[in-house]
């Protein structure tokens, strides 16, 4: 691999990443929800899954998994229950209304926001295959012929990485704007957004036949 095609390749990748999908909802919902920590746990989780499948691609076991049909399905639908309960808790929370003041507080229930946020990102991400189609088959067009494990996995790791920066950088833009989004008004509105934009990105899973 050459630098020409990695400069391509970085390109190419963060064009996809600004493109607004379940990880951006999913991000957004927890910075909404419990603040900027939660935000960016919930960013670190999606990198986390981003990473691992990306190892898993390069390794070989990508195409075995893709071309298991009942496997490959079985995760699908797990991706449309995940992203529809998250929906369907975001519409909950937009028709209660009830709602603290987001904070990055050190006390146990914030290490258990921490932990919420890092558990959503990470599961949205790894139950979506088409993150793991991405991965087998965009990769080997930046990729010499018979490209190595470690030829393959430099390029996953920075697609996780430049998911990563955008990801915080949308964190600390909601951050900043926490003076307005957190009026009661604007949270409902937002979360009910957010929950049928989740519920969206399920359905369209969900019609996707792979």
């Amino acid at each position: 691999m050459t630098w020409e095609s990695y400069g391509s390749f970085v390109l190419f990748a963060a064009v996809l990443v600004v493109v607004p999908g379940p990880d951006f909802a999913v991000v957004t919902k927890n910075a909404l929800s419990a603040g900027r920590r939660s935000g960016v746990w919930a960013s670190l989780g999606v990198t986390t899954s981003n990473a691992v499948q990306g190892a898993v691609a390069a390794v070989g076991l990508g195409a075995l998994i893709v071309a298991s049909q009942p496997l490959f399905t079985a995760i699908r639908w797990a991706g449309v229950a995940y992203l529809g309960f998250l929906g369907v808790q975001a519409l909950r929370s937009a028709w209660r209304g009830r709602y603290a003041v987001p904070g990055d507080a050190n006390t146990d229930s914030g290490r258990r926001l921490a932990l919420t946020g890092w558990r959503q990102g990470f599961l949205s991400n790894i139950t979506n295959p088409k993150v793991l189609i991405f991965y087998l088959a965009v990769l080997p067009q930046f990729l010499p012929a018979a490209a190595t494990v470690w030829e393959i996995l430099p390029l996953a790791l920075t697609h996780a990485l430049l998911g990563l920066a955008y990801l915080l950088l949308l964190v600390v833009g909601l951050h900043q704007a926490r003076r307005v989004l957190v009026r009661r008004a604007v949270r409902r509105g937002l979360d009910a957004v957010t929950g049928v934009v989740l519920l969206g990105f399920g359905a369209r899973l969900a019609r996707d036949q792979g």
